[in-house]
């Protein structure tokens, strides 16, 4: 007695069809994959100095003493406060030209803690007011020029920001003198709670 066998599979013609429409799906979608990963860049960096300013100002309240974040060019002994850095430190007294020293509460500069702006945001770009916040053991910033002072992060490397007609997703961190610390989107308008 002989049992016959179904034989399941594509054959080659289904598989050259199937291959072409992942292929073109592929290619619609590339472009706009792109954008996406890129303007990821901008909002891991603006998170990142979002968590730096509010621990600076939690850490100011906590310990009841002035805690400074500074925006640096680098993480080595030659470090300088930049403006355009997106590198920051986290500390009890001024980080410049010691950002390669560990977290320590005895060795100067006190840091608390620092982070690289390639830690996940290696193509933003940062244009700050100021390259340092001062906050006092109340949590205010003591420093600032203006209320509220402003940090911009951008992606050159990916495209124009929406507001100027582009793809990117830029975003601007916010600090004001009572210390509160928020993310927004310049290319938002109001009532949007994301609007700057």
């Amino acid at each position: 007695m002989r049992i016959k066998q179904d034989q399941r599979g594509l054959t080659m013609i289904e598989l050259m069809i199937g291959l072409t429409i992942f292929t073109m799906l592929l290619l619609l979608g590339a472009p706009g994959f792109s954008a996406w990963i890129q303007s990821s860049h901008i909002r891991n960096a603006a998170e990142a100095i979002q968590n730096g300013l509010t621990l600076a100002r939690a850490e100011a309240v906590r310990r009841n003493q002035t805690v400074i974040f500074q925006l640096v060019d680098t993480l080595t002994s030659s470090c300088v406060v930049s403006t355009s850095g997106g590198n920051w430190v986290v500390s009890r007294g001024s980080a410049a030209g010691a950002c390669d020293v560990a977290p320590s509460e005895t060795v100067l500069p006190l840091t608390i803690q620092k982070r690289s702006t390639n830690e996940g945001s290696p193509n933003a770009v940062v244009a700050a007011a100021q390259g340092t916040v001062i906050f006092n053991g109340l949590g205010r910033a003591t420093n600032l020029a203006a209320s509220p002072t402003s940090i911009n992060i951008t992606n050159p490397s990916g495209g124009t920001c929406v507001s100027l007609g582009g793809r990117m997703r830029c975003l601007r961190v916010d600090v004001t003198t009572g210390g509160q610390v928020r993310v927004c989107d310049p290319a938002l308008s109001a009532p949007d709670t994301r609007a700057c």
